[in-house]
């Protein structure tokens, strides 16, 4: 891995500056919204465990945009998240523009790609967002997958805040040519992080075993939390969700990227602990968050 002073190993420490303050009389406005959009009739369970993790890391008010065909499940699950219909079909759509804009105005920060597959219409969608959007956002999954070929999107959000978590194989997609996962899992992987982040001015969480954030600046955070238990769908949907959350109540955006990774996998390594990383599922993680949140504020 590259090395040099621009190299930073993710402690408890600065895990610990990631936990914004709360007011003790503070109410549920204080502590931020999120609008998190995913989900299809393929994958209905990604969108609900993003939605439990913002709702299990602290935010105020989590809405759940959801294509409208895949509503009446979602509502079903959904106890501490507001679930928001995005027009009527399975799928993501462009006819669902202007809830999803109305509804990303409204918030403080949008978290984009769980779920939502590449049926027609979800990339155009995306795009659109992406562009008309000022707010804050994650992107993840599908969400990433979209910006496959149309790579400049990314270069017009420079001077917003954009966080994309992919794998090898998102960021390989991403890449475009010849890359491929085994490329870049063979690769500097801290320095194809480092050099993409820069180049499109975005913080790129590069995950894998000890997962890379690259800043725009040229910094590189290394993560020191984590098992293989993490290595299972739906674990990155959990991430997603917590990013969101963290950054939403007022984390900087570097602090929600690298302090949300290093916190999902301490949640992990408590969940493993007990049940090892073979009976670990992402809801573990989740249920697991108190002991990771707690290890952080006994650290202060």
């Amino acid at each position: 891995m590259e090395q040099g002073r621009n190299v930073i190993q993710v402690d408890v420490s600065f895990a610990r500056c990631a936990l914004p303050p709360r007011k003790p009389d503070g109410h549920k406005g204080d502590f931020g919204k999120v609008f998190l959009v995913g989900g299809s009739r393929a994958y209905t369970g990604a969108p609900y465990l993003m939605a439990a993790a913002a709702c299990s890391s602290g935010c105020g008010l989590v809405f759940l945009g959801v294509p409208g065909g895949i509503w009446a499940v979602e509502a079903s699950r959904c106890v501490s998240s507001i679930p928001v219909a995005l027009g009527t079909a399975d799928s993501l759509t462009p006819d669902a523009l202007p809830a999803l804009t109305g509804q990303a105005q409204a918030c403080d920060v949008l978290a984009i790609g769980p779920g939502l597959g590449r049926f027609d219409g979800v990339a155009d969608t995306v795009h659109a967002l992406l562009s008309g959007t000022e707010k804050p956002v994650v992107l993840d999954a599908d969400g990433i997958n979209a910006l496959g070929g149309h790579i400049h999107i990314l270069s017009e959000r420079r001077g917003r805040v954009t966080i994309l978590t992919p794998h090898d194989g998102e960021f390989a997609r991403l890449l475009g040519g010849n890359t491929t996962p085994e490329s870049v899992a063979k690769a500097d992987r801290a320095k194809l992080a480092r050099d993409f982040a820069t180049q499109y001015g975005c913080i790129l969480v590069l995950k894998g075993h000890r997962t890379i954030t690259a800043t725009p600046s040229g910094t590189v955070l290394v993560n020191t939390t984590g098992n293989s238990g993490l290595s299972k769908g739906g674990s990155g949907d959990v991430l997603t969700g917590l990013i969101a959350s963290l950054l939403a109540q007022g984390a900087t955006p570097v602090q929600a990227a690298a302090g949300g990774v290093w916190i999902h996998g301490r949640a992990a390594d408590y969940a493993a602990n007990t049940l090892t990383p073979y009976a670990v599922t992402p809801m573990d993680v989740i249920g697991a968050f108190p002991l990771a949140f707690g290890e952080l504020l006994d650290a202060e």
